[in-house]
């Protein structure tokens, strides 16, 4: 899906800059910044992310405590 977004020149020209300096693509830059963005507000990105975070709040909600090999909780 493409999408318009404006920028002014100032900042065009230092993120078009960036992009030389790091050897990478305007699109490469926009999903770092867009990954980060999601961090940021705690959005999961992939699945793998999603699922983390899933398992975490469901081990949270419970209240569960998960048991080491020898049988103790942990501290």
């Amino acid at each position: 899906m493409r999408k318009l977004i404006a920028f002014d020149d100032d900042t065009f020209d230092k993120l078009k800059q960036l992009a030389r300096d790091r050897m990478a693509t305007f699109q490469e830059l926009a999903d770092e910044a867009f990954a980060d963005l999601f961090k940021k507000h705690g959005i999961p990105i992939d699945l793998k992310d999603a699922l983390k975070k899933s398992a975490g709040v469901s081990k949270a909600a419970t209240g569960r405590k998960t048991k080491s090999k020898t049988g103790r909780t942990p501290s």
